[in-house]
């Protein structure tokens, strides 16, 4: 099992984390129904899937 031969330092772990940093996803609005989604990802609107525009799987429920 690895063992650091010396201890390092706050500072030198912060830097080192400077670039794990959160970022807000990056939205699209759909052409077709106006729904605001992830670009590239399927969405639901009124319980249709819909990706790119298209509707891919119609809400058939049965009552």
């Amino acid at each position: 099992m690895a063992h650091p031969k010396r201890k390092i330092s706050k500072s030198r772990r912060d830097k080192r984390r400077t670039h794990y940093k959160a970022v807000a996803p990056s939205l699209s609005t759909c052409q077709t129904t106006g729904a605001i989604h992830i670009p590239h990802h399927a969405y639901n609107v009124d319980g249709n899937l819909y990706y790119n525009g298209k509707l891919v799987i119609e809400n058939t429920s049965i009552g």
